[in-house]
């Protein structure tokens, strides 16, 4: 899909096996910015190296201009065909510091955070070349005004960034916004509250480029924002009245909280229970959007 003359959005749809015979259908999008070379913006899942190439030939242009790989995080759907498209085109890989470890040792990860088909979603590690600090400038191409502004903002996973191509008014989001009605992830609800209102309050917004939603343009874009900030208030709500005051069995919580907010039963996994746990974290503050310090 054509974003911009140099920016195209690339839906990878994959499967996350949950249980013998039980498997999820999920989607990410992947970003090509075409430049002088070329700068991918997360891989998918592995095997997604060979759509990625494809998406490349049919416009005209060549895998092996793939200068740059920028991860917006280190989850197995962003960083899993990393290692091949690496291996097949020399480039580099960026991130913010945050993610290194689990990009660089992927067994850490499922360690840490264990996620269903784990094995099958990543093809392995790969080294992080460029570490990203918030404010920091990539330029895809010295020659147009094409500028990546990097914006850390943490909530999904302590180093998501997202990056702003103000000249074309895109802002790339990674997994910053949740979608009401979808899986919500995140390992700090408060920072995801946060980094949402810092990219609601960017000037010159035409088009949300998200992983895991449509492209979303003009007035839709900021709605979009607002709707993901209703909806982590929404789920803040729902565990905050299915907790109680006094200790919480975290598996009955999330069974509960899943069921009020109308997710499928086969989204009771521990990547919810994870995101569950981080609004207990915070289960005395009622009001989420408020600012809140810590």
């Amino acid at each position: 899909m054509r974003i911009a003359p140099f920016i195209h959005a690339l839906k990878i749809s994959f499967k996350i096996v949950i249980a013998p015979g039980m498997a999820l259908d999920r989607f990410v999008y992947c970003y090509l910015v075409y430049g002088e070379t070329i700068t991918l913006i997360d891989t998918g899942v592995a095997g997604c190296e060979t759509q990625i190439f494809d998406a490349i030939r049919s416009a005209g242009r060549d895998p092996s201009e793939i200068a740059s790989i920028i991860l917006t995080h280190a989850h197995p759907d962003h960083i899993g065909a990393a290692r091949a498209i690496q291996r097949a085109t020399g480039c580099t890989i960026a991130a913010h510091p945050a993610e290194r470890g689990w990009i660089e040792d992927v067994d850490l990860q499922n360690r840490e955070r264990p996620v269903p088909g784990f094995a099958s979603l990543v093809g392995g590690p790969v080294q992080v070349d460029r570490e990203l600090a918030d404010g920091e400038i990539i330029a895809p191409d010295k020659t147009r005004d094409m500028n990546l502004n990097v914006l850390h903002t943490p909530g999904h996973s302590p180093g998501s960034i997202s990056l702003f191509m103000q000249s074309e008014g895109a802002l790339f989001s990674g997994d910053a916004l949740p979608v009401a009605g979808e899986l919500p992830v995140y390992d700090d609800a408060i920072a995801s509250v946060q980094s949402i209102k810092r990219l609601r309050g960017l000037a010159g917004i035409r088009v949300v480029l998200s992983a895991w939603d449509k492209p979303r343009r003009g007035r839709e874009a900021y709605l979009q924002m607002d709707r993901a900030l209703a909806y982590l208030q929404r789920i803040h709500t729902a565990v905050r009245a299915g907790s109680g005051e006094g200790p919480t069995d975290l598996t009955e919580l999330t069974r509960k909280t899943a069921a009020s907010l109308n997710l499928p039963p086969q989204a009771v996994n521990p990547l919810l229970a994870r995101t569950f746990a981080a609004n207990l974290q915070v289960r005395d503050q009622k009001n989420l959007l408020e600012d809140f310090q810590r």
